[in-house]
């Protein structure tokens, strides 16, 4: 069966329950005798099973946290020095294998090596003593946004 040949009506009519024996619905209306099940208003929340623990209570809960955020790659201002009198970026950090790919959000940390030289830095971001070493040296830094990949467009095949 495909899904244009189901056959569905625009508003199914209401069962009338509870008219009667010759109605086949007589009587108790299809709700057994007695019971939590039988009584009006009766509603029993997702997962109840009648005093015993729900079986998404017996189950482990899985462990580790999912997240969305982007992390950044770490590149240390020891490393900028090869780019003296260059605008670093990261098509340049890519380029140079020192990245990836060029589409990552990239943060300059000042924890390895001395920049001596100026450089130019447009990434996406930059500790304070980092911006501090770059400015020292005679460069300067500048926050850019991460370069977002394009999209494809289909293929007319």
């Amino acid at each position: 069966m495909k899904y244009h040949e189901l056959r569905i009506e625009a508003h199914k009519e209401t069962k009338r329950v509870g008219r009667g024996i010759a109605s086949g619905k007589g009587k108790t209306a299809g709700r057994g005798t007695k019971g939590q099940g039988a009584r009006t208003g009766s509603t029993k929340r997702p997962g109840f099973i009648g005093g015993q623990t729900p079986l998404m209570q017996q189950l482990p809960k899985l462990p580790g946290f999912l997240s969305h955020h982007v992390k950044a790659t770490v590149i240390y201002v020891g490393q900028l020095e090869q780019f003296a009198g260059k605008t670093v970026d990261t098509q340049l950090l890519a380029k140079h294998g020192l990245i990836e790919q060029p589409f990552v959000r990239v943060k300059v940390l000042a924890g390895k090596g001395a920049l001596t030289k100026p450089v130019t830095v447009e990434l996406q971001g930059a500790s304070s003593t980092a911006v501090a070493a770059i400015e020292q040296a005679g460069g300067n830094f500048t926050v850019v946004p991460r370069l977002q990949r394009t999209a494809k467009k289909p293929s007319k095949d």
